[in-house]
């Protein structure tokens, strides 16, 4: 919180002494006065909360199916030494292709509408929740995989009752750092063919050369990463509240 307060109290020291043209980077003015504007009476076609609210959505959409696919793949490239030996010399490739690459492709196939960034979103989200997933089932001792194998346990069960749960924290750092790809990638896949969005504001405003509206819209973007990320948080402690209370016993 000081480190907050003392930012704020710099802003308001390097704009309002001059040392920062406003042309540059906006004065708090100029920013309250450019929030107020698109709050209350919009910018690029549309309230601050339209704009935030599809936004918000072209993220959950992309992350939670990144989540869907990626942490089952993961999981079993991680059991399963034909499936890794199949599947991972294509993740190989695939996985340095840096996201905002397949917007041509993305346009390409599903034209400009919000399929291709949800598409962009999902890619971006994808690849940590793989690579986590994938590390997390490779961090379970192997005897303890055989001993279910031997026991013949039911590969439903084995998955539910011995996989997940090992790999569960491994699995939820990949969820925090595909939440934060894309929440990085949004912006970018919003700058192409959008009518609505928060990237679709935040282009706007530098073709305006807007600085203060450029400031909302970063910040708003932060604020909402911010807030999906610690709702993300309090998931993760609720659903591995078993491991804290067995490592408390322990």
């Amino acid at each position: 919180m000081a480190t907050f307060a003392a930012l704020v109290a710099l802003w308001f020291a390097l704009t309002g002494s001059g040392v920062v043209s406003p042309g540059r980077f906006p004065s708090p003015r100029d920013f309250w006065l450019s929030f107020v504007q698109i709050a209350l009476h919009g910018y690029a076609g549309a309230l601050l909360v339209t704009h935030a609210i599809h936004s918000l959505f072209l993220v959950a959409f992309g992350f939670l199916v990144a989540v869907a696919t990626g942490v089952p793949l993961g999981l079993w490239m991680g059991w399963s030494r034909r499936a890794e030996a199949a599947i991972n010399p294509v993740f190989l490739i695939i996985r340095p292709i840096p996201p905002l690459a397949w917007i041509p492709l993305a346009i390409l196939w599903l034209g400009l509408g919000d399929a291709a960034k949800i598409m962009v979103i999902w890619f971006a989200a994808f690849v940590p929740s793989v690579i986590n997933t994938f590390a997390g089932v490779r961090t379970i001792d192997p005897p303890t995989i055989e001993a279910a194998r031997m026991l013949g346990t039911p590969s439903r069960r084995f998955v539910a009752e011995i996989l997940m749960p090992a790999a569960a924290p491994m699995i939820f750092t990949g969820l925090r750092l595909s939440l934060q790809a894309a929440w990085t990638t949004l912006v970018a896949a919003e700058l192409v063919g959008a009518l609505v969005g928060l990237g679709f504001v935040l282009n706007m405003a530098q073709q305006d050369i807007f600085p203060g509206m450029i400031l909302v819209g970063m910040l708003t973007v932060g604020v909402l990463g911010f807030a999906t990320t610690r709702l993300l948080g309090e998931v993760e402690r609720r659903a591995l509240a078993w491991n804290d209370a067995a490592g408390g016993q322990g």
